[in-house]
């Protein structure tokens, strides 16, 4: 349980470091293809909040409706931003109510692996796509920092907690 804590922790954090790099930029670098499998930077962060809003909905039992993978959420950065710090909100207050009892059932009737499979895969997800955003980032020449779970400021320390 204690994983899937840090894993939400790690999340806002990265994403706060990730926001941070791209706000130094304009929006036309944001939005500007760079051969990534959703295109460009903006592109890729949208992609992420609908994911991790959709499978928190599955989580939650508050399924969203959705167009596609590759639907913009929001064109306006500010408001990419302000949703992806509710999100990470929302992501860390299921994870704090998360009952290992319930990570065994099956994710849902469709779907009947367990449900910590989901919920392992949810996290892979977000860091898959953040190593595309690094890469994006560097080339733009952005400094996003430390990312490496142990050296994450707090992240050891709640590790620790029981």
């Amino acid at each position: 349980m204690q994983q899937y804590r840090v894993l939400a922790a790690y999340n806002k954090q990265m994403n706060q470091q990730f926001y941070a790099a791209c706000a130094e930029l304009s929006s036309e670098q944001r939005k500007e293809d760079r051969g990534a499998f959703f295109g460009s930077i903006h592109k890729t962060l949208n992609h992420l909040l609908l994911v991790d809003r959709l499978w928190l909905g599955g989580f939650t039992n508050n399924p969203l409706p959705f167009r596609g993978m590759d639907e913009e959420l929001y064109s306006d950065f500010a408001d990419l931003q302000a949703g992806r710090e509710q999100t990470d909100q929302d992501i860390l207050d299921w994870a704090d109510s998360l009952i290992e009892e319930h990570l065994n059932e099956p994710f849902s009737e469709q779907l009947t692996f367990p449900r910590w499979l989901a919920v392992t895969h949810f996290f892979n997800h977000q860091a898959h796509h953040r190593g595309q955003l690094s890469a994006m980032l560097s080339q733009c020449g952005q400094d996003y920092g430390v990312t490496d779970i142990p050296w994450v400021k707090g992240l050891a320390e709640l590790a620790q907690r029981r």
